[in-house]
């Protein structure tokens, strides 16, 4: 199977009112290219997953760099995610009312997407006990093991990831250059669809299998074209 398609086709899967994943760390990691698509569709209503709401000063100057192109543009009702100093913008929205917002810590997210993509019906820690964090949507509740007490925060899943690699070869296995990584790797495993943006395509083959972090059976489509960093 082809796995290619454009931007336009990737952010075409995207339907209203959809859970989204969005790779990347203050758009590092980010599949550029398919959140510009996705801002010029009229897709609307979208809950985000991503480790930040993106930067309000990009790089070269761009403004609304990452996934505050998204919520710019009005296209998110909900957010989670473990950081939103970078992006003024979304203060402003969230204290009008125009966006959720779920505060996660940033280790339990990527613990709660690995839980989801693993098919484990939650995630026991400590982080968060005695805090605001117990009465957040995600926590299902309190457990105590050896003596011990830990919260129970449930698993993350969406209808589609969006992530973002250096290199693929055509079955979808990816390399990740750098940090790149960074929440990708557990987002590709949590999703319905997963679609990756990569600045290289290359026959199968040409990736050493030891360089690979993400197995093509995880990746539905391939955008080629995107930027490495």
């Amino acid at each position: 199977m082809d796995k290619l398609i454009t931007a336009a086709e990737a952010a075409s899967y995207v339907k209203d009112g959809m859970t989204i994943m969005v790779g990347g760390f203050h758009g590092c990691g980010s599949p550029h290219q398919i959140l510009d698509a996705l801002v010029a569709s009229p897709v609307k209503d979208l809950t985000l997953i991503c480790n930040d709401s993106g930067l309000h000063d990009g790089p070269g100057g761009r403004d609304y760099y990452g996934v505050a192109a998204l919520l710019h543009a009005g296209k998110l009702k909900k957010i989670y995610c473990t950081h939103v100093g970078m992006n003024p913008e979304i203060s402003r929205m969230v204290n009008s009312g125009r966006v959720e917002l779920v505060l996660v810590p940033q280790g339990s997210m990527a613990e709660m997407i690995r839980a989801g993509g693993a098919g484990l019906g939650g995630v026991l820690t400590r982080t968060g006990l005695g805090t605001e964090v117990e009465d957040q949507e995600y926590v299902a509740g309190k457990t105590t093991i050896d003596g011990v007490e830990y919260l129970i925060k449930r698993p993350l899943r969406a209808d589609v990831a969006l992530i973002a690699g250096y290199k693929a070869d055509k079955f979808g296995n990816i390399w990740y250059k750098g940090t790149m990584r960074n929440t990708n790797v557990v987002m590709a495993t949590a999703a319905d669809k997963v679609i990756a943006e990569v600045v290289e395509v290359v026959e199968i083959g040409e990736i050493p299998p030891e360089d690979i972090v993400t197995s093509g059976v995880l990746v539905d489509h391939l955008v080629k074209g995107g930027i490495s960093k």
